[in-house]
């Protein structure tokens, strides 16, 4: 426990020291330039309605503490007694490693508002981690569901979410590193990786991009690693986030590192290429023939949210000639009570759907679910009738919108469903050109992402064919005997099967 005070106060005092903190700029009395006495700490927590200050010993020993952070039953029970009954109360605290003497004014506040129970006897300051903090329990996963394999997600705890990663890779060689970000927050950042895997490369440049941030706060793992990306600009995701603990320790014996934040029940790896927001635990639970299938199943969705509508909008506005004559007429005669353009119609009908989705997300769920039956009633017959829009073009929204959700990574689908935007209008400016030109700037820009310095389109670019069997293709085990190139890994075999 004394080593784990350190690795706390360690951090927080490096970063006041290694740079000035946009927090303390704006404090003209920084509480490290003061000495540790009773009032400064009292006077600290003065206007707090939720800190506790008693007061024992015909006022020698003071005890702190936040009530709601601390266990209040065992702080009364177990650990006040002794002292209280002590005929030299201070050489109990000295003496007994549970508590940490304490002479920074700075450590000693901020262990308090971590969750520490402080004590004060006679000038001399202890502390002794006590925290009880409250956290849901371990359930299942409501944005990576999957039918085979286990259930568990993360939680907004972090020692928690530690705990089922060590339960799922029982090595000592996994290491953890404790950062703090947020000036003001002090959200604790764990970076884990396999010692005699990943490459130190790795988890230098990300140890060094997480110290980097200056911020006054960061509230989860997604607002971290848009801190920490090669390309902020961009609107892929160069990080792969997962709320499950058996993705997170696959990626970790496959040599990628991990980040975990407390108060965030997200964890992220790296490097991270395109291709892996495609994959699914679950892949590897069924049958390598089931999980290849389901692959490629993903990437023709891929093709159908990004390419439908505004295919539509090409043909239906420029290339007429494309269409199967049995079609045409159906087409002509939906389209006859129409007003609007096809691009206008296209984004008209994507914009509802949006919104849709949007309402029902934040709705609760019984609502949510009736939003969803009004608004498919609304956009199926009703748009119809109304002449708004166009049957086919109804099939062809929410053919894209069903496949954008095949799509495992909700942060990867997002990303396509604002792609398919820029790519309706430029169809339906430049017809079938317009979509090609669309699709290379997607796949020029995929080219020159990269992801803590590594290829963002491994394994295409650089060709890693032999990577192609557990990205493209989910083949047998014992095919795939090594680690993916992508990450370097010291050891690169990763599986030895004998027969």
């Amino acid at each position: 426990m004394k080593q784990r005070l350190k690795s706390i106060f360690l951090v927080t005092h490096e970063h006041s020291e290694s740079s000035t903190s946009l927090y303390n700029q704006q404090d003209p009395n920084p509480q490290e330039e003061v000495s540790l006495t009773l009032k400064h700490v009292a006077d600290q927590f003065d206007d707090s309605a939720d800190f506790v200050h008693k007061i024992y010993l015909h006022g020698r020993l003071h005890v702190m503490y936040f009530s709601h952070l601390v266990n209040e039953d065992r702080l009364e029970r177990d650990l006040l007694p002794p002292i209280l009954n002590s005929e030299n109360p201070l050489d109990l605290l000295t003496e007994q490693s549970q508590y940490e003497h304490i002479t920074d004014s700075k450590t000693y506040v901020e262990g308090i508002l971590s969750g520490m129970a402080a004590f004060y006897y006679e000038d001399q300051a202890f502390m002794i981690d006590v925290i009880f903090p409250t956290s849901r329990t371990v359930a299942e996963s409501e944005t990576e569901s999957i039918i085979i394999g286990p259930h568990e997600a993360f939680t907004e705890q972090a020692y928690t979410n530690l705990s089922l990663i060590r339960k799922r890779v029982q090595s000592s060689h996994l290491k953890v590193i404790k950062l703090s970000v947020g000036e003001v927050t002090k959200s604790d950042i764990y970076v884990l990786y396999i010692q005699d895997i990943a490459n130190e490369k790795y988890v230098k440049e990300v140890i060094k991009r997480v110290e980097a941030i200056e911020i006054d706060a960061i509230h989860d793992t997604n607002m971290l690693i848009q801190c920490i990306d090669d390309d902020p600009y961009s609107i892929f995701a160069q990080f792969l986030t997962s709320e499950r603990p058996d993705t997170i320790a696959s990626k970790l014996v496959s040599g990628r590192v991990v980040g975990i934040m407390d108060g965030s029940p997200t964890a992220f790896t790296a490097p991270a290429n395109f291709f892996e927001f495609f994959s699914s635990s679950d892949d590897y639970y069924q049958r390598w023939s089931i999980g290849t299938a389901t692959l490629f199943l993903r990437f023709a969705a891929l093709l159908i949210t990004v390419t439908l509508t505004a295919l539509y909008v090409s043909v239906t506005s420029f290339h007429y000639e494309m269409i199967p004559e049995n079609l045409i007429l159906t087409l002509t005669e939906s389209r006859s009570k129409v007003p609007f353009p096809p691009i206008f119609e296209a984004l008209l009908m994507e914009t509802t759907i949006e919104l849709l989705r949007e309402a029902g997300a934040r709705l609760p769920t019984k609502i949510g679910q009736t939003i969803g039956i009004v608004g498919g009633i609304v956009i199926g017959q009703a748009a119809v009738q109304a002449g708004l829009t166009s049957n086919i073009l109804i099939i062809s929204v929410a053919s894209s919108a069903i496949a954008s959700f095949v799509i495992p990574n909700y942060v990867m689908s997002a990303s396509f469903r604002l792609f398919r935007f820029g790519l309706i209008v430029m169809a339906g400016l430049w017809g079938n050109m317009g979509l090609a030109l669309g699709l290379a700037y997607m796949v020029i820009h995929l080219s020159g992402l990269t992801s803590v310095g590594s290829s963002y389109l491994t394994p295409i670019a650089p060709f890693e064919p032999y990577d192609w069997k557990d990205v493209f293709l989910r083949l047998p085990f014992s095919t795939l005997a090594k680690r993916p190139t992508q990450v370097k890994a010291k050891n690169k075999v990763k599986l030895k099967m004998k027969r």
